[in-house]
């Protein structure tokens, strides 16, 4: 067998969010809840904006991406977090691991990339409103998403790619309730310098290349709101920007937390803590901070309602 071309661990442990037997139960149905109404939330904004027409603008455009990335993305591995709170032995296949890892790192870094255009388009709309329609047209729109995506295609790639060169001998347990990059490299018996690096850089571009954006786009848009002459419209304008800064801070932070720093620096419990914020609460809180308390939304829902009872 050549070293680094195959693994000798044909199955992992995954040793959940915590190895508690009495509260298993309660975090089952706590986190039921919270993927419910992630996949509620998530499906009915997309299915809103897909059947009212108003919606067809570029701000709710970017919102059905992020809509479909949350849903993608908490279905990862939501469901096998969920079956091991009821499980004695968590196990899942080397296979099936990889699997994971590469579609956890595609939507991960998707849904950076689909903050960064929110925030950018919320900035031509405040900052330059007569140029919006022609900065934000359809076509750079989807350039934007098809931008995301492949920064996302080709991060996974490389972490899957550099995932897959490693060789696991003995240990197979992952302290951890996913396959994450980081709990799954401890495991490794051949070095993961080369993987620590990449992890470094691809994490640290995906990381403080969005939210350096995403911060700079909303300095320029508090001082376009500060030179507002009027009171209401900078009242709703600071709302805005204060959910969509809180949801980023959660976001980037958590992630900031969990993968800018070695793999053997500290334990790994402080970062699966970290991880629920970027993995379970900011999806489940997107379509209540970006959309339920839209007015334009609210509208559509009622609409929407409206035809189905006739």
């Amino acid at each position: 067998m050549a070293p680094g071309n195959y693994s000798f661990v044909t199955e992992f442990i995954l040793l959940g969010l915590t190895d508690q037997p009495d509260i298993q139960l309660p975090l089952f149905f706590l986190f039921l809840v919270m993927y419910m109404v992630t996949v509620l939330g998530n499906l009915g904004l997309i299915t809103l904006i897909g059947l009212n027409s108003h919606l067809h603008t570029s701000m709710y455009f970017f919102l059905f991406n992020l809509s479909f990335v949350d849903l993608c993305y908490s279905s990862v591995f939501t469901p096998k977090m969920m079956t091991n709170f009821l499980s004695k032995k968590n196990y899942i296949s080397y296979s099936g691991c990889m699997t994971q890892l590469y579609f956890f790192c595609f939507f991960v870094i998707s849904e950076c990339y689909v903050l960064t255009s929110m925030a950018y388009d919320r900035y031509v709309a405040i900052c330059n409103p007569l140029l919006y329609n022609i900065v934000m047209s359809p076509k750079v729109c989807s350039s934007f998403m098809l931008g995301s995506y492949l920064m996302a295609f080709s991060g996974a790639m490389t972490h899957t790619g550099c995932m897959l060169r490693l060789t696991f001998c003995d240990a197979n347990t992952i302290n951890h309730y996913l396959c994450d990059i980081l709990p799954v490299l401890q495991l490794s018996c051949t070095s993961t310098y080369i993987n620590e690096m990449v992890v470094f850089v691809v994490v640290g571009i995906n990381i403080i290349v969005p939210s350096l954006t995403v911060f700079i786009s909303y300095g320029f848009i508090l001082s376009s709101i500060l030179h507002m002459s009027s009171t209401e419209g900078r009242s709703k304008a600071f709302s805005t920007c204060s959910s969509h800064i809180i949801a980023v801070s959660l976001f980037f932070g958590s992630g900031a937390v969990m993968y800018l720093k070695p793999s053997s620096a500290g334990s790994m419990d402080g970062g699966k803590i970290s991880s629920v914020f970027y993995t379970n609460v900011v999806p489940m809180m997107n379509p209540l901070i970006y959309s339920l308390r839209n007015k334009d939304v609210k509208i559509a829902l009622r609409k929407t309602l409206g035809r189905r009872k006739l």
